[in-house]
């Protein structure tokens, strides 16, 4: 264990500081993290953006963290833990919190824009959410807390009339339009040639899968629900199942359609400009899970787990700064790059046995590395 900066650690070492990591340091890091992105993104953070992902463990036990429930990646018989991030523009993080496995995502949106406001005293920033988040009670408690928004909305779920509006437009790419809903909201559809032909292909490919399954007898009446392609499954007489071809046909209506629901004045171009900034945030997931590998998590216990995800987080502060510095100096190195280029970077301290005086000499570095560690000093 004494690979790096040559100190020697124990592995009941780490386990101790698992142990006491969240409890006593977790605002520390998150109050760093949330400096830094005030002082990148100009001294303000007038827009949040937050969602919700599912870590899942290779275990069968429950307790009271690691639960059952709706796993975005399939995984609905293992327990799993919820993590809620919350970033700003461009992704740059602001903080995160651990919930149960089991709950509903859209419990969690309210109290941790809450509960950030309050401890980094934000001045009711606009929120910015995908449609998972989206229901009467985030919309009703958003508005009556004074919050501004900007969150997905499930277009064919709304009233006949919205839904009617919609359909009756003549669509081409780019276009959008305002509908008012309710007294302070306003529903924003576009239509992009691009979302159509994607929307297109998946609900085909989803067609595909079910004749595939239906042809081999896989599917029973357990997969008569609304997950994914299987809303196209309906039963026929007691026991017969069969693929719902006209609620197929009817879906293609709606392809290359993207609804939008805000309480702010903002114009429609801006409001799905800034939701499509959102993507920074699932960016963030992708990079947690597989760049720095949150997963898998083979803690059981719940301050080693979310210790864990604590050290996760910091790892992501630290890789978006690293890609700001590169980005910034127009550096060709990539941040996977670069990181692999720092396993090499060795540093030798000498200290001289007349005068006591320790120097510190580098060893000879690669190009790449040369150039890596000037934007690193010029950084920091």
């Amino acid at each position: 264990m004494s690979r790096f900066l040559n100190v020697d650690l124990q592995v009941d070492e780490i386990y101790r500081f698992l142990d006491k990591l969240n409890d006593q340091l977790k605002d520390q890091v998150e109050r760093i993290a949330f400096e830094h992105t005030k002082r990148v993104l100009g001294g303000t953070i007038s827009i949040v953006f937050y969602d919700m992902t599912t870590l899942h463990f290779e275990a069968s036990d429950e307790d009271d963290l690691r639960r059952t429930g709706f796993s975005k990646v399939g995984r609905h018989r293992d327990p799993q833990i919820y993590l809620g991030l919350l970033v700003g523009l461009d992704g740059f993080a602001i903080g995160y919190d651990v919930f149960e496995g089991n709950i509903f995502e859209g419990h969690t949106l309210l109290p941790i824009i809450q509960k950030y406001e309050e401890k980094y005293h934000l001045n009711k920033p606009v929120v910015i959410a995908d449609a998972g988040l989206l229901s009467k009670d985030n919309i009703s408690m958003l508005d009556s807390s004074g919050y501004k928004y900007i969150i997905g909305a499930r277009i064919k779920n709304e009233s006949k009339h919205i839904k009617e509006k919609i359909l009756d437009e003549e669509w081409i790419d780019g276009h959008s339009i305002n509908i008012k809903r309710g007294k302070r909201q306003r529903i924003i559809v576009s239509y992009s040639d691009r979302r159509a032909m994607k929307d297109m292909h998946n609900r085909q490919r989803g067609l595909t899968r079910l004749e595939k399954s239906l042809k081999r007898g896989r599917l029973t009446k357990a997969n008569i629900n609304n997950r994914g392609y299987n809303k196209y499954l309906k039963l026929t007489g007691d026991v017969q199942i069969e693929i719902d071809y006209d609620k197929y046909n009817a879906d293609q209506l709606w392809d290359g359609l993207k609804g939008y629901i805000t309480n702010t004045s903002l114009r429609a171009k801006e409001v799905i400009d800034n939701y499509n900034n959102l993507w920074h945030i699932e960016r963030a997931f992708r990079i947690s899970k597989t760049d720095l590998k949150i997963r898998p998590i083979y803690h059981r216990l719940r301050n080693r787990i979310e210790g864990h995800i604590c050290i996760s987080f910091s790892a992501y502060a630290i890789y978006k700064e690293l890609e700001r510095a590169l980005k910034t100096e127009k550096s060709y190195l990539s941040v996977k790059r670069a990181a692999d280029l720092t396993h090499n970077m060795y540093q030798l301290n000498v200290r001289l046995p007349q005068s006591k005086h320790q120097e510190s000499f580098l060893f000879r570095m690669s190009r790449e590395q040369s150039d890596l560690y000037q934007i690193i000093l010029k950084y920091y």
